[in-house]
């Protein structure tokens, strides 16, 4: 592990914020499973999880400036327990009796609107509290814990489904929030400029930063790319899983767990360096797009979850990579907001590559996964030419 996780503020966040991913991936495993039982299209299933992406095109940049404006310590306190507090409502309405359609497109409004205040604040405060020195372990170490989550959690979840129904994720889910929730309680109101405004001005700094800063502008590029065609597992598994393999929850769940292992090998392997590198992006994106389009000419359990294994890797890669570029680059009073900018452009190409999933799987079947793979690929040799240093240090 980096030195950053022997420093005792930080790994006691990193551990609660651990539990609170494992819940969260507890959730994200359970509603695609909830939303396809439900309707038995995987049409509708993109278009219930696009909406729960949406919100992100008016949340996200607001939620940056909070996070810029107010405590990041506070400000989280108070998302984190309202996400908790909505799990448990649909964990209680599942309990009493089931939820329909128009229940779940409610949720899933809901929960992506608190989603997207959350991650902006949530990614500042990760590097506020590990220091602008240290910011590449800091994005590697969340990068750990949210893949170590997605490992594990699957599987379970679909146990969970399938032994005691479609409540019991989400109850978890509430109870794996508490341990973040009480550390936030507890930790200093700090951070946050204070003086800034808030108001459009405020928010078009960031944007006039990323303009002025071509590594960053061409980063987000890449990850509009990689987001729209490649990453949409949410979609692309489920639909997969049970439209093209025949498996139930149970099967669907290990596939997201190899999804999970994959990603947790690339989380590893970013950390085996301290140095942040932007060229690792691009590999990545390639790696990812050639999986995919390997998955659709291997339509068995064990390929796909070895490939799934490599595609989850590859995404980590990128991701990883790509955050800790704009990080490293950004300034802190601007982190907020340049922070809420890419995660609009990572959430926000959720709601149409949600729905291209699901719709490639109605047009072409089995074939889908290599129809969004060639697309990654086609990307990433568009922006093969652009600038990518090697390596970048903390300034």
């Amino acid at each position: 592990m980096p030195p950053l996780f022997f420093d005792p503020r930080y790994r006691a966040f990193w551990l609660a914020l651990f539990a609170s991913q494992f819940g969260r991936w507890l959730q994200n495993t359970a509603f695609g499973w909830l939303v396809l039982e439900a309707t038995g299209s995987p049409e509708r299933l993109g278009f219930v999880l696009m909406l729960r992406f949406l919100p992100a095109f008016a949340f996200t940049l607001p939620g940056g400036a909070l996070a810029d404006r107010f405590p990041r310590a506070r400000l989280l306190l108070v998302l984190e327990a309202a996400l908790a507090g909505l799990s448990l409502g649909l964990a209680l309405a599942l309990a009493s009796g089931g939820v329909g359609f128009g229940g779940l497109v409610a949720y899933a409004l809901a929960y992506g609107s608190l989603a997207a205040l959350e991650v902006p604040a949530r990614q500042a405060y990760n590097v506020e509290l590990a220091g602008s020195a240290r910011v590449g372990q800091a994005v590697a170490l969340a990068s750990l814990s949210f893949n170590l989550a997605r490992m594990l959690a699957p599987a379970l979840a679909g146990g969970l489904i399938n032994g005691l129904g479609a409540a019991a994720p989400f109850f978890l889910q509430a109870a794996f929030f508490l341990p973040l929730v009480l550390y936030l309680a507890r930790a200093p109101a700090a951070g946050g400029a204070g003086g800034s405004r808030l108001g459009y001005r405020a928010l078009l700094r960031g944007f006039a930063y990323v303009r002025r800063t071509p590594l960053v502008a061409g980063t987000l590029l890449l990850v509009a790319s990689v987001a729209t065609l490649g990453i949409n597992f949410q979609t692309l598994v489920p639909a997969y899983a049970r439209l093209v393999l025949g498996l139930d929850a149970g099967g669907y769940g290990l596939l997201m767990s190899a999804l999970g292992v994959g990603a947790m090998a690339g989380a590893v392997a970013n950390l085996l360096s301290p140095r942040v590198h932007p060229r690792w992006m691009l590999y990545g994106a390639a790696g990812l797009g050639l999986s995919e389009v390997l998955l659709a000419g291997f339509p068995s359990v064990a390929t796909a979850a070895l490939l799934l294994a490599v595609a989850g890797a590859a995404m980590v890669l990128t991701l990883v990579s790509a955050n800790a570029t704009v990080q490293t680059l950004t300034p802190d009073g601007l982190r907020g907001r340049v922070a809420a900018i890419y995660a609009l452009v990572l959430m926000g190409s959720g709601p149409p590559g949600m729905y291209l999933t699901g719709l490639a799987f109605a047009l072409f079947a089995g074939r889908a996964p290599a129809v969004l793979g060639i697309g990654v690929l086609a990307a990433v040799l568009l922006l093969w030419r652009r600038p990518w240093p090697r390596v970048l240090t903390p300034v």
